[in-house]
């Protein structure tokens, strides 16, 4: 791991203009640079270079951040990767903090299991293209499939001999141990310690990670077995999940991101024909059901995604179970039902890529009408059937996190399936009011005030949306462009000045308050813990912070959108944000403030449903004094953000 000195060397290096001049071409505009942006299409540039607050953001795409930030973007790596990328291109010697014996003691067995399985890749090629039996059965099988040479070595497939232990025996005489042979599944051993090789006789797809490690591989049986499976792959490990990875991940990530769209497989070979004919951002799920893991990882670098099916009914209905968990993740689903006996595999072979491409376009229909006619045509005239019918596309269309598409869907589906959109909204609110019901159930005893749930309880930081997110993002880039500046004095002698953190602070102190999104909290103690460092720089401390996450959203929020002509500021006097502090800060709070009482209105409503339905009149009671409470701090919070704030001391 690297320690905080190495990462401020090369953050410091690393100046932003140089890196992305590597790959843009940038002109100045004002004190920025600008330029066309290199992570989606565009002729008319939105891509902003700020060397004075070391960012870029581009105003198409949204991606933004600093020069970590524009490495792992581009290079499509991990933050610790793209340090060490930066720290190449600046000569920076790496300095890592010593392990603790319990981190060296996981690290090395990671590091350990991942050169066993590099040694293994690299000795199933060299059997494929060296040894008499690789080059006859395992190259013959990968040209019988119309494999080009290059497209073999690119994804480096292999060949493992029909011996016992021919591969364990080989890789113990180099020298590797027996123990990370078997964590990786690469030997199994039996009770009476006899070794054998898991993938004898099989040609060899090794499994890469998004940053190219070898962390699994496939193998298929090229002779006629029915006692044997014909595919076996490698077991759960340390460094391998089957949920969280996806075949082709690492091929794939960059065109992903520069079509804007994944096209979802479900085998090997069909990612590797696509890739052959020259339609490289593919994945596979490699014969799996999708799994949220994978769907994140999808949605990492885009969010439209094609599913291809080889127009088997069976399969089609089995897997289209787990698309909705690509519409529940907010993922703009396509379908491409391939013509009858062909799959991914054999229709890549016959085709180009432009001739893919206009096919996809042409044959694409969007996953709920998919869904609607192939039940459907499957429903027919019974009318239980069609009941289900409605029920099975209501579920899916009420998962969809957009209400606009949401909305879209519900239109589409009122002309496909002949029945009232109302009809179809309220059996998707019910949908919806139970899943509420169940929580206000769960949490009417809780109590309830302005404080939301501590860090941690409610989601993981990585993938939790507040929803008061735009609140708390306006008070966090308060915080970071104008904490330290000077507000108000709390006394007439102009001796006692407040700060705008200061006063931040001492408001949520008094009212209790917490950000419910965990990252924006952990922002907020960050920034509490450094507050009264004397050389604390909010920017610069948010911005460079090593946690990849905060320093990519503090880049986002100091970001100006805007920059505003100098014709304009000679006709008429633009007041700046820094000049009016004392009404805009305050302001920001009441805002915050309001929505929280919002929300708890519209908890106490849903407690109050519950408790009517169950008759308990006490408790209504005791709901209704709550909820006056409420509505009276309610009309004061909308009355003072509808005047001027002023505050006079």
């Amino acid at each position: 791991m690297l320690d905080q000195s190495t990462i401020d060397k090369i953050t410091d290096a690393a100046q932003i203009q140089d890196v992305v001049s590597d790959y843009v071409t940038l002109r100045k505009r004002g004190v920025n640079l600008l330029g066309l942006c290199p992570f989606h299409n565009e002729k008319t540039p939105s891509f902003t270079v700020s060397p004075a607050k070391g960012i870029f953001k581009c105003f198409g795409c949204g991606k933004g951040g600093n020069s970590v930030h524009f490495i792992m973007e581009h290079e499509q790596i991990s933050y610790y990767e793209a340090l060490k990328f930066l720290a190449r291109k600046y000569h920076i010697e790496f300095q890592e903090r010593e392990f603790s014996a319990e981190e060296l003691a996981i690290r090395n067995d990671r590091e350990s299991m991942f050169l066993v399985n590099e040694f293994a890749q690299k000795h199933f090629t060299s059997t494929l293209h060296n040894h008499i039996d690789g080059k006859s059965i395992g190259l013959g099988y990968f040209r019988e499939r119309g494999f080009r040479d290059d497209i073999v070595q690119k994804f480096q497939l292999g060949y493992s001999l029909d011996q016992r232990d021919a591969f364990s025996q080989t890789a113990i005489k180099a020298g590797y141990n027996k123990e990370y042979l078997l964590k990786t599944g690469l030997t199994l051993e039996n009770e009476s310690g006899q070794i054998t090789d898991r993938f004898r006789g099989r040609v060899m797809f090794p499994v890469h990670s998004l940053s190219g490690k070898v962390v699994a591989f496939g193998g298929r049986i090229l002779k006629k077995d029915d006692k044997m499976a014909k595919y076996v792959n490698s077991p759960e490990s340390e460094i391998y999940h089957k949920s969280n990875e996806l075949y082709g991940i690492y091929f794939a990530k960059q065109a992903i991101v520069r079509q804007n769209r994944c096209f979802l497989v479900e085998g090997y070979t069909d990612v590797i024909s696509m890739h052959q004919s020259g339609i490289e951002n593919v994945v596979a799920s490699s014969g799996t059901s999708l799994t949220p893991g994978q769907i994140r990882l999808i949605h990492r670098f885009t969010e439209n995604a094609t599913v291809i099916y080889d127009g088997d009914p069976a399969g089609i209905k089995a897997s289209i179970r787990g698309i909705d968990l690509l519409l529940e993740e907010g993922l703009n689903i396509k379908v491409l039902l391939l013509p009858d006996g062909d799959d991914p595999d054999s229709f890549a072979r016959k085709h180009n890529a432009s001739d893919f491409i206009e096919f996809v376009e042409k044959n694409s229909s969007d996953f709920i009408r998919f869904k609607t006619n192939l039940l459907l045509s499957e429903a027919g005239n019974d009318p239980v059937k069609r009941a289900g019918l409605v029920l099975d596309i209501v579920r899916s269309i009420s998962i969809i996190p957009n209400s606009v598409i949401r909305a879209e869907y519900v239109k589409e589906c009122s002309t496909l399936l002949n029945v009232d959109e109302a009809m179809l909204y309220h059996e998707i609110n019910k949908l919806k009011n139970n899943e509420q019901e169940k929580s206000a159930i769960r949490t009417q005893n809780a109590p309830q005030n302005l404080t939301p749930p501590p860090n941690g309880e409610s989601e993981n930081k990585n993938t939790f949306v507040s929803k008061f997110d735009n609140e708390e993002r306006n008070i966090l880039q308060l915080l970071i462009l104008y904490g330290q500046h000077f507000m108000f004095y709390a006394d007439e002698s102009k001796t006692n000045p407040v700060m705008v953190a200061e006063y931040i602070f001492d408001e949520f102190e008094d009212d209790e308050m917490r950000f419910f999104d965990p990252l924006h909290q952990q922002m907020l103690e960050l920034y509490k813990a450094h507050i009264n460092d004397e050389a604390f720089s909010p920017e610069h401390f948010f911005v460079f912070n090593p946690d990849a996450q905060i320093s990519q959203l503090a880049a986002d929020l100091v970001t100006e959108k805007y920059i505003l002509s100098k014709v304009h500021s000679k006709v008429k006097k633009v007041e700046k944000d820094s000049e009016r502090l004392i009404d805009l800060i305050p302001r920001v709070l009441f805002e915050f403030k309001n929505s929280l009482m919002l929300d708890k209105m519209r908890k106490k409503l849903l407690e109050l449903k519950v408790a009517s339905d169950a008759k308990n009149n006490l408790l209504i009671e005791e709901i209704m004094l709550e909820m006056a409470q409420i509505e009276k701090i309610k009309k004061q919070l909308s009355k003072t953000l509808g005047e001027r704030i002023i505050i006079k001391f």
